[in-house]
C-alpha cells in the first residue's frame, strides 16, 4: 500500500467508516475499527497503516489495550492524544458490562466474579490482588486494589483488606488476583492467605466468600476446590 494516500483517496466503499455504514460494525476488522476512533494517520502513514503498525506493536487488540502510557508514546506516530484514545478505549472495554458502567452486579457463582474481572485482569504482566466488596444481597459496593506484586503475607495484610470493608459497610468479600502466567493453579501461598483472611473475617464479622485466581481466559475458584 502506498504510504502516501490519506484515508480520503481511497475509493468511499472501502474506507471505515463508510464500510460500517454499510455493513456493520461486526464486518470491519480490528484495524479498521480502530482506525475510526483514532481518524486520523500522520504524515508518513495513514490510518490505517499506523492501526496496523500499532496492533503489532501490541502482539495484537489485547496487547495493545494493555499498554501504558509510556509504552505507546514510544510507538512511532502515537502522541499524547493518541494515547489518551487508546488509554480511553481501554477503560472502557474493562468496564463494559461490570457494575461501572452503572448497573448493579449481584455475585451468585464463581463465574459471576470472573466475568466481572476477567478482561480486566488476565492480560496483566504483574500480580493484583483485588477486593469485590459486596452487600447483604451479594451486589458489588465497591472494587479495590490493594497490592502489587508477588503475593505473600508480609505485603497482603488483613488490615488493609479489612479497613477497605469496613470503610464500605461491606457485609461480606471477595478476594481475587490474577497469575500472569495464565495458570491459575493456586499456590501455597494463595492457600495460606485465603485461610488467614477468612479466620480473620470471622473475628471482624465479615466473610470472605471466595478466592478467585485469574489465568488466561480460565479461573479457579478456591471455594469450588475446598480451599475457602
Amino acid at each position: 500500500m502506498n504510504n502516501s494516500l490519506k484515508i480520503f483517496d481511497f475509493p468511499e466503499n472501502e474506507r471505515p467508516r463508510e464500510r460500517m455504514k454499510r455493513y456493520g460494525a461486526n464486518t470491519l476488522s480490528n484495524c479498521e475499527l480502530l482506525a475510526i476512533i483514532l481518524r486520523t494517520g500522520t504524515a508518513k502513514n495513514n490510518v490505517l497503516d499506523l492501526c496496523n503498525n500499532l496492533l503489532k506493536c501490541g502482539h495484537g487488540l489485547n496487547g495493545l489495550l494493555n499498554l501504558s502510557y509510556n509504552e505507546l508514546i514510544e510507538i512511532n506516530g502515537i502522541g499524547i492524544a493518541k494515547a489518551m484514545q487508546i488509554m480511553a478505549l481501554s477503560e472502557l472495554s474493562k468496564r463494559f458490562k461490570t457494575y461501572r458502567s452503572g448497573d448493579t452486579y449481584k455475585i451468585s457463582t464463581p463465574k459471576d466474579v470472573a466475568d466481572l474481572v476477567m478482561n480486566e485482569m488476565r492480560d496483566l504482566n504483574k500480580e493484583i490482588l483485588k477486593l469485590i466488596l459486596l452487600n447483604t444481597k451479594n451486589v458489588v459496593i465497591q472494587m479495590r486494589n490493594i497490592s502489587m506484586g508477588s503475593l505473600n503475607s508480609s505485603i497482603v495484610h488483613p488490615r488493609e483488606v479489612f479497613s477497605e470493608a469496613i470503610l464500605w459497610h461491606s457485609a461480606s468479600i471477595i478476594i481475587c488476583h490474577n497469575h500472569p502466567s495464565g495458570d491459575p493453579a493456586p499456590s501455597k501461598e494463595d492457600i495460606n492467605i485465603t485461610r488467614r483472611l477468612r479466620e480473620c473475617g470471622k473475628i471482624i464479622g465479615i466473610e470472605v466468600l471466595d478466592h478467585v485466581i485469574i489465568g488466561d481466559g480460565i479461573y479457579i475458584s478456591l471455594k469450588e476446590k475446598g480451599i475457602c
